[in-house]
């Protein structure tokens, strides 16, 4: 019996990709790829995982974004999903909005799912309140798309943070509720949340997670930031009461920048609470200032690299976009013959 997962994930094109969703997701998509396996073809072995890594470009259209913006950013996600250890022999990449099939699943989840169910979601409720008259209808219904994403692939694995996890609940709710109706179509998934990386959170408020949409922008450590930059960030880092350099709940602040240094480091936080215990915050800082700059410089210069063959990326996304709708379309076939839909 195939051991094989299905394992689906995406971001937004949007803003800038940080430090945060490198350890957060993409590094733990990429130790997916069963990297000590010297199968030569992964995609082939009947041991693998299937791995499916989104561009979820309509996702980043529930708020406004400028055209040319969006499409460059498209292009560089999926170029920093490669360069952070992607490998287009071993998972698929694709654009979401090239394959229309994901709209057409989130239509027909909207007819069967209760108005309720997405009034109730956390994130529409956090979000609508800070843009107020200027809440979308698309807002409100991300989460239906979010679900066709993942149903579409019977996906069994979704790696999510912890703010992302009741959208996978609801998809689990939906796919229950059309199987209810219409028989067993849908497969559910599973949300994977990643327990063993710290959550990497804003250099400017330790309390709130690093995020591309942070309006500060000394708050996120992005994966194409320049040297100059990265120290500059860094030394401006809010700190905490005191000198002292130890990871405890009382010092957020200083636990946060210990998190980051242990992992571009790749050693503990233990390790290092001994080597600064009789050192300045100035010296700590530049110190992971040059941790960081190091461990970004492979990832930046691999970027730089694929940048310069736009060939090879789009051959990439084209290949994955072939393998998305060659699957999704199976899905959508089941679907319009279980409702009743066309000829």
């Amino acid at each position: 019996m195939s051991d094989k997962k299905i394992i689906f994930s995406g971001v937004q094109p949007s803003g800038n990709l940080h430090i945060g969703n490198y350890i957060g997701a993409i590094s733990q998509w990429a130790k997916l790829q069963n990297p000590k396996s010297e199968i030569r073809n992964p995609k082939q072995s009947q041991n693998s995982n299937e791995l499916i890594f989104c561009i979820v470009d309509l996702h980043a259209i529930t708020v406004p974004q400028d055209p040319k913006v969006l499409r460059e950013k498209i292009l560089e996600v999926a170029a920093l999903y490669v360069a952070s250890g992607i490998d287009s022999q071993k998972a698929h990449i694709f654009v979401q909005s090239e394959n229309p099939d994901h709209t057409y699943l989130s239509w027909v989840f909207d007819c069967i799912l209760p108005f309720g169910s997405l009034a109730r979601m956390t994130q529409f409720k956090d979000k609508s309140m800070k843009q107020q008259e200027g809440t979308t209808v698309g807002l409100f219904n991300y989460p239906a798309l979010m679900a066709a994403d993942i149903l579409l692939y019977d996906t069994d694995e979704v790696p999510v943070g912890e703010d992302q996890k009741q959208h996978v609940e609801l998809t689990r709710d939906v796919a229950e509720r059309f199987n209810r109706i219409y028989g067993e179509v849908f497969k559910l998934p599973e949300p994977v949340i990643q327990k063993n990386t710290g959550r990497i959170m804003s250099l400017s408020n330790p309390m709130a997670k690093m995020s591309k949409s942070d309006k500060d922008p000394v708050g996120t450590i992005n994966l194409l930031d320049g040297r100059d930059e990265i120290l500059e960030k860094i030394k401006r880092a809010v700190t905490d009461s005191g000198s002292e350099i130890v990871k405890r709940e009382d010092k957020p602040a200083i636990s946060n920048l210990l998190t980051i240094y242990s992992i571009v480091a790749n050693t503990e936080v233990e390790n290092l609470e001994e080597k600064y215990k009789s050192a300045s915050y100035s010296v700590f800082k530049q110190d992971l200032a040059e941790a960081v700059v190091n461990f970004l410089e492979p990832i930046q210069k691999k970027y730089r690299e694929i940048r310069e063959n736009p060939e090879y990326l789009n051959r990439v996304l084209d290949e994955g976009r072939d393998f998305s709708t060659s699957k999704s379309s199976k899905k959508i076939e089941k679907v319009r013959d279980v409702m009743g839909l066309g000829r």
